[in-house]
């Protein structure tokens, strides 16, 4: 017998944790955005969402996942992109390609840039958002590094494959950067993305050239 939509429901105790969940994440963000990271308690947290303070702690170990509380939802985008990329492209061509999807057709999760740039100011306004994001970027590193090698069929070493995570994860993150300079210099969004487009597709055709001569410098 077919499963109904109602099969694929998570249960109601799941719903009500994932509402809870979701509604703790939206009340920090907008106390995050109002007020900055670093000026905001968990118990501030908590009382805005009508919670315990241990309900906060058990959805989120740290204050900082309630900022970054989009980052599993990116690594999942990101290892899809390469999983179902077009036969005969490489990963990191799968990643450049992702980069012009998302500014293509924009998901609400992930709204470049008109959305985004308070976050961004508020990011780069604490140390200790800041520590937690290279910190984020350093395990996609590894993890992209691991998938490479896996998708290799040249047997690139460890090194090889740490350097092309590395190479792309960098062009991202500074296409991102530079993105949000010129949206805060400008104000103009559209601009903004050219540049976002313009520095991904820069740092894949440095991160392939980077690699000829390897397995991951080809088609995948």
């Amino acid at each position: 017998m077919c499963n109904t939509n109602d099969d694929l429901r998570p249960d109601r105790r799941t719903r009500k944790r994932m509402a809870t969940r979701q509604a703790i994440s939206d009340v920090a963000t907008r106390l995050f955005m109002e007020r900055g990271f670093d000026q905001v308690t968990i118990d501030e947290i908590a009382n805005a969402a009508d919670v315990g303070r241990m309900t906060v702690f058990n959805h989120f170990p740290r204050k900082e996942d309630m900022f970054f509380d989009r980052e599993e939802e990116a690594r999942t985008l990101a290892f899809e992109a390469m999983r179902s990329r077009t036969p005969g492209s490489s990963p990191i061509e799968a990643l450049g390609a992702l980069a012009h999807q998302m500014i293509e057709q924009p998901s609400e999760a992930f709204p470049l840039f008109e959305d985004t740039r308070v976050f961004v100011e508020t990011a780069q306004a604490s140390e200790t958002l800041k520590a937690r994001a290279r910190q984020i970027r350093d395990h996609f590193v590894q993890d992209l590094a691991a998938f490479l090698r896996q998708e290799s069929t040249g047997g690139d070493d460890e090194n090889t494959a740490f350097l092309a995570a590395a190479l792309i994860t960098s062009a991202w993150s500074t296409a991102f950067l530079r993105a949000h300079a010129e949206l805060s210099r400008t104000g103009d969004a559209q601009g903004a993305k050219r540049v976002f487009l313009k520095v991904v597709d820069l740092g894949v055709v440095g991160t392939l050239a980077a690699l000829e001569g390897t397995a991951l410098g080809g088609t995948g």
